[in-house]
């Protein structure tokens, strides 16, 4: 693929930088035993100032993961800028585990898989945003989406156009009519305005809880073979797949090197920790690792070693996915708990789908035309709280009856208060 069409002229202009590349062959000369390199070239603080020695951290399960002086030195100082390597062989090696994806062995030009390491998958979105988004271009994304995404997209002067969805996410048929305005043959032509990117969240979709099947994602990769785009598969509750087996991910249908698929931890091990991961065509990787370089240098030292591999590496894989299948169970039973509830408070005054994975139930209310007020006044009053449907939409200034309730901390008795609340406060608003 000529992934340089895709790349806007800032992205384009990036360079690496010289102390970086530096710094990669110093920590790989000095991996030499014995080490020979004599290094006046870093700029690296001396670890021995540093005031922290050891720690050591329990686990849940009563375990102890310790980290002595030498491997605190090495945490609390620079890396490199995709991330340690341990942890990226670690996460290529799950990558390829649980999607198989054909571009594995491809070379780089033909989008050979890569992977870097972000501070939370926000961080690589919003650089992968900046990455392939001028201002003018038309994005195709399904709204209502996440409002990060909207946050990060809006300020670049892209044209967000809607590709309708339902509770198994985006509609190929509907998309198919939007693509239509452009002739294929001529999206590689320079005054083409056709879309080179299309945004979804796949499973477990914030705000509606949408989980796009199979057959519908192999629909969408096609015409997305057919227009040349680039997928960004924003995957953040692939963890919380409620049924298995899990559906296949765009990832793994990837014979051409066009997806770019953002991954994240705080769902399954802690969000603040702050660790995501990109895995994508090496060209575009690349891309987003020199600006990682320009801008946060690397995601924390500390939180990589200490906090996520010394994890995963006494987990393994095996153990990763044991853990996950506890935070599924738990994550299941709070879903259950709020349809429950929901049937119980709501089921004449509004409507919902039982979401297949993460966190969220999107409930449609009936009799009432936009739920800002309601929620951002009347509900905060009784003290319940929800987010309105509007701040989801692409144009947040529209009416919109639909409110997002989360059910990720409250207990299940919390759920059924909030809910009878609500259903009061839907009463008096009819």
């Amino acid at each position: 693929m000529n992934y340089s069409r895709f790349l806007t002229a800032v992205s384009a202009a990036r360079k690496p930088s010289p102390i970086r590349m530096l710094s990669k062959f110093e920590t790989e000369l000095q991996q030499r035993s014995p080490p020979s390199l004599i290094s006046l070239a870093g700029g690296a603080p001396n670890p021995n100032t540093f005031p922290f020695r050891s720690a050591a951290i329990t686990m849940n399960d009563g375990s102890t993961v310790s980290f002595d002086e030498p491997l605190m030195k090495r945490a609390l100082q620079y890396s490199a800028s995709n991330g340690i390597p341990e942890l990226v062989t670690w996460l290529k090696s799950l990558q390829q585990s649980l999607h198989n994806p054909p571009s594995a062995a491809y070379s780089p030009e033909r989008g050979q898989l890569d992977l870097c390491v972000t501070t939370g998958s926000q961080e690589g979105l919003s650089k992968v945003f900046e990455m392939l988004v001028n201002p003018g271009d038309n994005v195709l994304l399904d709204a209502p989406t996440y409002s990060g995404t909207l946050a990060a997209l809006q300020p670049l002067g892209c044209n967000l156009i809607n590709v309708p969805s339902d509770q198994h996410g985006m509609v190929p048929a509907a998309l198919k009519e939007v693509l239509s305005r452009w002739d294929p043959s001529e999206v590689h032509q320079p005054s083409s305005t056709a879309p080179r990117v299309l945004y979804t969240i796949p499973n477990g979709g914030n705000p509606t809880g949408a989980s796009m099947t199979t057959q519908r994602k192999q629909e969408v990769y096609e015409l997305a073979r057919l227009y040349d785009m680039l997928i960004i598969e924003d995957d953040p509750y692939y963890f919380l797949q409620f049924d298995k087996p899990w559906t296949p991910t765009f990832l793994s249908m990837d014979v051409d090197g066009r997806i770019i698929r953002t991954d994240s931890f705080s769902k399954i091990l802690s969000s603040g920790l702050r660790i995501g991961f990109v895995t994508g065509p090496k060209p575009l990787v690349d891309r987003v690792v020199l600006h990682i370089q320009a801008s946060t240098m690397h995601t924390s030292t500390f939180t990589q070693v200490l906090m996520v591999f010394q994890l995963l590496q006494s987990w393994g894989q095996k153990g990763f996915l044991t853990h996950i299948d506890g935070v599924i169970e738990f994550y299941s039973k709070q879903r259950d708990a709020m349809l429950s509830s929901a049937d119980k408070w709501l089921k004449e005054l509004a409507e919902w789908h039982a979401p297949a994975a993460g966190m969220f139930l999107w409930i449609k209310l009936k009799g009432i035309a936009d739920t800002q007020q309601l929620i951002m006044e009347k509900a905060l009053e009784k003290e319940v709280l929800l987010v309105p449907g509007g701040v989801f939409m692409i144009n947040s200034s529209k009416p919109c009856p639909y409110v997002r309730a989360a059910f990720s901390i409250s207990t299940p008795q919390q759920i059924d208060e909030a809910f009878r609340r609500l259903s009061l406060l839907i009463r008096e608003a009819q």
